[in-house]
């Protein structure tokens, strides 16, 4: 037992030891300290030496991940958030070949994404919430074939939600909420097997639900869908339940008319329907008063037949916290 803790000890000394003693690929340290040139103050006292992995008695920058790779380190993970960087996006992160993520929220950046973006081949989790990114979504983030979560709320972004992110065939969370972006949801994000969170609320998106559902054979991992305080018209199809992992349908503050359809209450793990402020008329199926799991129906502001009752204790929903998932 003990010379087994030994050479366990001795293996993991090794490995430290080699480690230490590789070089970071020339690259690497060439776009980190062209990205320590242009940060803030709040970064650079932290990043100290020329080797963002390490030198010596040095250790590796904060927010700075380094891999091993053959002879060599190479930077895997970027973090630096919340420090009040300002200025462009930093265009020197898209020569960081090898990194699986990128988080630089709750920051100032400004400007567009660069389209060098689609260089970054490996990245699982890109994070830029928070900051005032604005211009297009680059379609080459649909080149990020590993991407599995993506964050751009909270940012100045315009035009259509570009339809190259239906080639993220890995992505399971989208959030684009509170930008500026307009035209059609694409339906071929349908076509997304694993995603299970879509959140477009509060923008300027119009077109139909019948328009993003089509045949109502998409989407189907989705738990959580939020189309809230947009410009989104027409109806409630039948073909919503489909969508039979669905648990949050958020259709507030739109312009969606029509009766509801007593498909809905075929979803069986829906707990939150919020169906307030639109144009909706008719009567609320009863079926939506006996089903087990809806904790919370929001009806108000719309032309129903009086009787129609909402259920739940109406709390504010938490749009943040659902972010904090990766």
């Amino acid at each position: 037992m003990a010379g087994s803790a030994t050479l366990a000890s001795v293996a993991l000394f090794v490995f430290l030891f080699g480690f230490a003693q590789c070089k970071t690929v020339k690259r690497d340290v060439k776009a980190l300290n062209e990205i320590k040139a242009s940060l803030g103050w709040r970064v650079v006292y932290a990043w100290v030496g020329d080797d963002p992995c390490g030198d010596g008695d040095l250790p590796p920058w904060s927010g700075v991940t380094c891999s091993q790779q053959g002879d060599y380190r190479v930077v895997t993970e970027l973090e630096v958030y919340a420090v009040s960087i300002v200025g462009p996006f930093p265009i020197a992160v898209t020569n960081l070949l090898d990194l699986t993520r990128l988080d630089l929220h709750n920051n100032k950046l400004t400007g567009p994404i660069p389209p060098q973006i689609g260089q970054l081949k490996h990245l699982k989790i890109l994070n830029l919430r928070w900051n005032k990114l604005q211009e297009a979504i680059p379609p080459e983030i649909g080149e990020l074939k590993k991407l599995t979560h993506l964050y751009l709320s909270f940012n100045n972004f315009k035009g259509d939600i570009p339809v190259e992110l239906a080639n993220l065939q890995e992505l399971r969370y989208l959030y684009l909420h509170e930008n500026r972006l307009t035209g059609k949801i694409p339906p071929e994000l349908g076509n997304l097997k694993y995603l299970r969170h879509l959140d477009v609320g509060n923008n300027h998106l119009t077109g139909t639900l019948r328009d993003l559902i089509r045949n109502g054979a998409g989407f189907p991992s989705l738990r959580n869908l939020y189309l809230n305080n947009n410009q989104m018209s027409g109806g409630l199809p039948d073909q919503l339940a489909n969508l039979t992992n669905l648990e949050i349908l958020y259709l507030s503050y739109n312009k969606m008319i029509g009766p509801v359809t007593p498909k809905l209450v075929e979803i069986p793990r829906l707990t939150n329907l919020y169906l307030d402020h639109n144009a909706f008329t008719g009567r609320i199926p009863d079926g939506f008063y006996k089903h087990p799991f809806l904790k919370e129906l929001y009806i108000e502001g719309n032309q129903f037949k009086p009787g129609a009752k909402p259920k739940g204790n109406h709390k504010v929903l938490d749009l943040i916290d659902t972010e904090f998932l990766f």
